[in-house]
């Protein structure tokens, strides 16, 4: 059951449709966003975020806003302020079959499962509905507008990013600790060279037209 509680206007605050949704009965609320949607390679990683009633994070706002170092730094104040967080991640493989749109959903619903806590409301940055039967607004540019989205669009970066690093390591050549899977120009040629490896998502453009398909597989 879907309700729309909330009015389309932007919030005063980044604490307006958390305190709203307290007003009108919801007292576990969890924002959720994800990180790498965008990238020829890696997952593409959701987080699930339940802060305190009252809760201050100075400096919290949408992870695009902040460099590598700050956004460090504020993963910190919110994995030790938030009363509860979950982390969901579906990979390559799954983003190729399902397409990328459906995987990020099915991250952000392993996000939400992963709680400690049982969400009874959810705030979510986008326009797509988590299929969970849970009460939820989806939030155009939510992790401008909400504090509990905005801790999540964090803790999706740098989940994601960290994992990127030790693929790095694992996949050396293509430079994912540099642009952690996006479409560089760089990263671009080395696919060229190198061709894909496995945590490419090879129905993206720049990575399919480098799989060579032997006996029917890619």
């Amino acid at each position: 059951m879907t309700l729309n509680l909330f009015p389309d206007a932007d919030p005063p605050s980044l604490l307006h449709f958390e305190s709203l949704a307290r007003r009108s009965g919801y007292a576990c609320i969890a924002g959720i966003d994800e990180a790498g949607r965008g990238p020829l390679a890696g997952p593409v990683t959701a987080a699930a975020v339940v802060l305190p009633d009252g809760v201050e994070l100075p400096g919290v706002t949408d992870s695009k806003k902040l460099s590598p170092g700050r956004r460090d730094e504020l993963y910190e104040l919110i994995i030790s302020s938030a009363s509860a967080v979950g982390i969901g991640s579906s990979d390559a493989g799954l983003i190729d079959e399902i397409n990328i749109l459906q995987a990020t959903l099915a991250a952000m619903k392993q996000a939400v499962s992963g709680l400690a806590l049982l969400p009874d409301y959810l705030l979510i940055d986008g326009i797509s509905k988590v299929p969970l039967p849970i009460p939820q607004k989806t939030i155009k540019k939510g992790d401008s507008l909400s504090l509990s989205i905005a801790a999540a669009s964090i803790v999706a970066k740098v989940t994601r990013d960290r994992l990127m690093v030790e693929y790095d390591a694992r996949f050396p050549g293509y430079g994912f600790a540099a642009h952690k899977g996006y479409g560089c120009a760089s990263h671009l040629a080395a696919i060229a060279q190198l061709g894909p490896c496995r945590i490419h998502r090879k129905s993206f453009r720049g990575v399919r037209e480098h799989v060579k398909v032997v006996n029917g597989e890619m």
